[in-house]
């Protein structure tokens, strides 16, 4: 992390320039801080189209903000549904599935990176 140390970094969507694809399962990742730079951390924007779905878990703890659209998270402890500005905590391990309930952006930070 080096080459980044002690500099404010500034990432937009609109900047990401190779969404990487997962599949046909219409879900693209735009990673802006990645486990090579050598952080405690790693971001990225995740874009879901409408009906697509992820199942869980993740062997890292994440948080998610929506940007737009919104989308379905079913654990079982029950079914949540997120919109613009909400934030979902995702501890490492957790089962689940989400599902996009109409085009949706996400912005992403795991611990650890990875």
């Amino acid at each position: 992390m080096a080459q980044h140390e002690g500099r404010v970094r500034h990432f937009s969507p609109a900047r990401i320039e190779h969404w990487q694809g997962m599949g046909d399962q219409g879900i693209r990742l735009g990673p802006v801080v990645e486990k090579s730079e050598g952080g405690p951390l790693s971001a990225y924007y995740a874009r879901f189209d409408k009906g697509a779905s992820a199942p869980l878990p993740a062997p890292y703890s994440e948080v998610w903000v929506v940007v737009s659209g919104s989308l379905t998270l079913r654990t079982p402890a029950g079914a949540v549904t997120a919109g613009p500005g909400d934030l979902l905590h995702v501890p490492e391990h957790s089962p689940g599935e989400l599902t996009a309930e109409e085009d949706t952006e996400l912005a992403c930070v795991s611990v650890p990176a990875h």
